[in-house]
């Protein structure tokens, strides 16, 4: 798997925002990379220190479709980095 391809997006939320405080960043990952892919990727794409990686994930909630079937979403991995004391990521910004 690529460095490129672990990642997949940031998570924009009021949670995501407030923990960034902590140097704390949210980002769905894809669902079969460890933690340790995920460090490298966060480390060779933004060029930042990571402390630690804490994943999850997150089943969606079933849905009904207007013909009465009942659909259930693929689930989602989420990852939460930590970095170094001093060192930001831009990405809540403009």
């Amino acid at each position: 798997m690529k460095l490129a391809d672990v990642i997949k997006k940031p998570i924009v939320s009021e949670k995501s925002i407030g923990a960034v405080e902590n140097n704390c960043y949210a980002f769905v990952v894809d669902r079969l990379a460890s933690k340790n892919q995920i460090k490298q990727a966060v480390e060779a794409i933004f060029g930042v220190n990571v402390i630690g990686v804490r994943t999850m994930i997150v089943k969606k909630k079933k849905r009904r479709l207007p013909d009465r079937r009942i659909v259930s979403p693929s689930p989602v991995k989420k990852a939460i980095v930590e970095l170094k004391k001093g060192e930001k990521l831009d990405i809540y910004e403009g």
